[in-house]
């Protein structure tokens, strides 16, 4: 080979291997979480019956306090019964402002008004984005009888990221609640 020769045949082989693709980051992974088809279950209490997820655990403290565990994603939803007695001013007072108190922590609150004409339940569903203590609020009422109210509550530290998946497959099954209730 002359000395001509080894030049171009180095610099042929370095433009050779330089023009092929360069490497390409792979993209950031997500995280794939698959939940269960949800399968619902009717529930009665004494003052109303709804829908609950057949995932859940339903456990009744008193005719007033109950609570919906869920403990595969380490949640909770907590719910409180009480009767209007010329008090649904300050009822609903009440259920808001809670959802407010979250608004310190929480980078937005969504109200969602929520109107069953047919069966006399109205309420108010509050999706809560960020990192706030409760990723959803909720209240329902007939307005002249009964009022129940309820907060979503993860045990562990809020982090929005962590949690979006299962805070939004668990306020799927607060609003299919809120549809189901019907009053005793």
């Amino acid at each position: 080979m002359s000395s001509k020769r080894i030049p171009f045949v180095f610099f042929s082989m370095i433009v050779f291997i330089s023009c092929q693709d360069g490497v390409i980051p792979k993209p950031n992974a997500k995280l794939r979480l698959e939940y269960p088809q949800t399968e619902y279950r009717t529930m009665e209490t004494d003052h109303f019956k709804f829908l609950k997820n057949a995932e859940s655990v339903f456990k009744q403290q008193d005719a007033h306090a109950m609570t919906l565990d869920y403990p595969s994603m380490k949640g909770s939803l907590f719910i409180t019964y009480k009767e209007v007695d010329d008090n649904i001013d300050k009822l609903l007072s009440d259920a808001q402002k809670l959802s407010i108190e979250h608004s310190a922590k929480a980078d937005g609150i969504l109200p969602h008004p929520f109107i069953n004409e047919r069966d006399k339940v109205y309420g108010t569903f509050f999706e809560v984005v960020g990192d706030a203590a409760s990723q959803a609020q909720f209240y329902v009422t007939d307005s002249t009888e009964h009022f129940l109210a309820g907060s979503l509550y993860f045990y562990t530290k809020p982090n929005y990221d962590s949690i979006y998946p299962a805070a939004v497959y668990l306020q799927d099954d607060i609003k299919k609640f809120m549809e189901s209730v019907r009053w005793k």
